[in-house]
């Protein structure tokens, strides 16, 4: 395949959009959408591509002299790639890669506000936000009733077809996903987890997950699962909490939930993560605020002003009126 950086009437800021190989049509509606609202003709261009030809046409965008800037969201594996690409012309890049956000409840917090929002963030969307709740830590005390109140409320959502009214659990991307999930849940069962809800698949649909008692040793704890499952793990004190939460290569989205906010913002201080959220979900994001992760989730910020930073060259210029004067 073939691809073209093109200037728009003689601009030089334009785009070349590359779609995910799993969902290219969805990329290309982002497209056809600023077309439609006006935007000139070759500022975004658009390029797919079958999935064995990725490498290739990656490589090619990123080591294109005409490209100054790259942006990748996706996994850390290729996100790994693009950088050492870019490194080769010191070319800035900017990384959204791989999340495995942990959610802490603490003692004294409000049990059925985390419940909604651990559902919300662990199930919208199928689980497949590179922000999706995938580990809640739960003090010790009250970690038997959350789970209790979590498998009544996860137990409810209705899973099938989207287009069929009332349905909040949908179809994943690929079968794959499925095959992905299912492996984790057989792994955390046979080294000893607590199955509270073993979701059924039909195809690309799966009804949700949840795993209490998962340990360190188990895939679901380390591995990025982007599908409908959430895990529960339990912690002995605040400490504790923050060291599980911290036990993870990636560090994008977080949450704390507790009544005393001072106490709640010294254990959301302590993690390892570029956002986290105070009672409320680790799936959140305001187009003005800086989005971004640290460790294997990557690098930079976008959002507001701080994506228009990291796309900007800053250049110095000075002027003098009159002759200076020099020491030498």
């Amino acid at each position: 395949q073939q691809f073209a950086i093109v200037d728009a009437d003689g601009l030089e800021d334009t785009v070349v959009m590359k779609a995910s190989e799993a969902c290219p049509m969805t990329h290309r509606l982002v497209v056809d959408c600023l077309l439609e609202a006006g935007l000139p003709e070759g500022v975004c261009n658009f390029i797919s591509h079958d999935p064995a030809d990725a490498p290739q046409i990656v490589e090619a965008l990123v080591t294109h002299s005409k490209v100054k800037r790259i942006n990748f969201t996706g996994s850390t594996k290729v996100g790994k790639i693009i950088a050492a690409h870019a490194a080769k012309d010191l070319k800035p890049v900017l990384l959204e890669l791989g999340g495995k956000a942990p959610f802490i409840v603490l003692d004294d917090a409000n049990l059925d506000e985390a419940v909604r929002a651990a559902a919300f963030g662990a199930f919208m969307n199928q689980g497949q936000i590179c922000m999706s709740t995938e580990r809640i830590i739960v003090a010790a005390s009250v970690a038997d009733d959350f789970v209790d109140k979590l498998k009544a409320k996860v137990a409810s959502f209705k899973t099938g077809n989207p287009a069929e009214e009332g349905v909040q659990i949908g179809g994943v991307v690929d079968v794959r996903t499925i095959a992905h999930v299912g492996s984790l849940v057989a792994d955390a069962d046979e080294k000893g987890a607590r199955i509270v809800l073993r979701g059924q698949a039909d195809g690309a649909i799966m009804s949700p997950n949840l795993v209490d008692g998962v340990t360190q040793d188990m895939r679901l704890w380390s591995e990025e699962s982007f599908g409908p499952i959430v895990c529960v793990a339990h912690a002995r004190d605040d400490a504790h909490a923050i060291e599980l939460a911290n036990d993870t290569e990636y560090g994008l989205s977080a949450a704390v939930f507790g009544s005393d906010i001072s106490r709640a913002m010294e254990v959301a201080n302590a993690i390892e993560s570029g956002i986290c959220h105070i009672n409320g979900p680790t799936v959140f994001d305001e187009a003005q605020m800086p989005f971004g992760g640290v460790k294997a989730s990557g690098y930079g910020r976008f959002g507001g002003t701080f994506g228009v930073d990291e796309f900007t060259e800053v250049k110095w210029m000075t002027i003098n009126s009159k002759p200076l004067k020099y020491p030498l």
